[in-house]
């Protein structure tokens, strides 16, 4: 039995879509009058789903469609109970983080979908080891498994503080950065680059900086945790380490990308013209990514970008909607797992203008906070801007759905 790709990614574009929806919503409660619904459990909702209804379920799902392209013996019956354990799982955290917050429903659903994480983690593993050792993709799917079970670590802990009733606030932070960390810049990096590696089929023999550039990364990601720390006293030696975490990540990203570009020139010249602009703005925002991270180790920057919400905001969903977000839905169309029409693009247009528009407003309102200035009207802008989101996934997902129904399942 082979799993029915097209269908659990209209899962993941509806809960984009619903992601979407509770965005619009907090950002009509901070610009209007808006009483019901505590604006920190919409926030905890908003962010657990899209973490594991959005982005871990649609990278389970394409890393399955990964091995199942590649094996010929695929069976993929555990991996489909595993991707509806963790629906089951995002689904509860989705609805009872808004009821309850940090309530004992809701953390019961987070912990499960951790473990449900684990055993994707531990038979996906195994089934790697079938694949032929030239494939570059392999090395980054492990390491994002192993970053994905080590950011687990930082939700442990902060259990663990709120249970014993001895939240200290260094450390509270410092846990909410260390998983946000190993999640962003190690289970969804690794994961993406292991899927784009894999859409292009390339192979470590090819070139040896597809494996350098791995081991750069995937030696780096641990100390470029404390660049999220620098907030923090922390000793001369563990910034010297996370400074050169930073300059590694840079040149190593910008290398790779060189690399690429000169082997895979044709590859974009052929490719529909609209995905290709996806996919360079997408690089362009992970290349802003990576330089204002080696920025943010200069301290008088770096107290800047912590002290001001706005920043911290910006920069979160510069990785999250720019960066992964858009070479997702990148990877869906140009792999021709659901296929692209007109309806379609005009969606995904308004989605990635929407996507510019929140980074613009964002930067823009976290810049004029350094010097304390209000501009005018942004709250009301940036719940337009909330809205072109959602309308734009909207669409999108209406007529991949509507389309999806006309052709057999993969």
């Amino acid at each position: 039995m082979k799993l029915n790709i097209q269908f659990w990614l209209k899962f993941s574009l509806l809960n984009l879509c619903i992601v979407a929806s509770l965005g619009v919503l907090m950002r009509y409660k901070i610009g209007f009058e808006f009483p019901y619904f505590n604006q920190k459990n919409i926030l905890h909702s908003h962010s657990h789903f899209a973490f594991s209804g959005w982005i871990t379920h649609t990278l389970m799902t394409l890393m399955t469609y990964y091995l199942q392209e590649k094996i010929t013996d695929f069976q993929a019956n555990k991996y489909q109970k595993i991707i509806i354990a963790n629906l089951i799982c995002s689904y509860g955290m989705l609805i009872f983080f808004i009821i309850q917050g940090y309530g004992m429903i809701s953390i019961f659903f987070s912990t499960a979908s951790i473990l449900v994480s684990y055993v994707f983690g531990y038979y996906y593993i195994k089934d790697l080891k079938k694949l032929d050792t030239d494939f570059a993709a392999i090395n980054w799917f492990k390491a994002a498994i192993v970053f994905n079970i080590i950011s687990s670590f930082g939700t442990f802990y902060l259990a663990y503080m709120m249970a014993s009733k001895n939240v200290i606030q260094d450390l509270y932070l410092a846990s909410i950065y260390y998983f946000l960390h190993f999640q962003y810049n190690g289970w969804f990096f690794f994961g993406c680059i292991g899927l784009f590696f894999g859409f292009l089929n390339l192979k470590k023999s090819e070139h040896s900086f597809y494996e350098t550039s791995f081991k750069l990364f995937a030696v780096s990601c641990i100390p470029a945790y404390f660049l999220s720390t620098l907030w923090l006293d922390l000793p001369v030696w563990l910034y010297t380490i996370s400074v050169f975490a930073a300059i590694i990540q840079v040149f190593a990203w910008f290398k790779l990308l060189l690399i690429l570009i000169q082997k895979q020139k044709e590859y974009l010249k052929n490719s529909a013209s609209l995905l290709r602009y996806i996919l360079l703005f997408s690089c362009l925002a992970l290349s802003i990514k990576f330089i204002l991270q080696l920025g943010s180790t200069i301290p008088s920057l770096s107290q800047l970008a912590f002290g001001f919400r706005p920043i911290v905001i910006a920069y979160l969903h510069l990785v999250l909607l720019a960066v992964i977000t858009l070479f997702l839905l990148f990877y869906i169309y140009a792999s021709h797992l659901i296929i692209i029409n007109k309806k379609i693009k005009i969606g995904l247009v308004l989605f990635s203008v929407g996507v510019l528009l929140n980074e613009l407003v964002l930067a823009i309102q976290g810049v004029a906070s350094f010097t304390y200035t209000i501009i005018p009207y942004v709250n009301e802008l940036l719940f337009v801007v909330a809205l072109l989101l959602l309308l734009g996934i909207g669409f999108t997902t209406y007529f991949s759905i509507k389309k999806v129904k006309n052709n057999p399942p993969l």
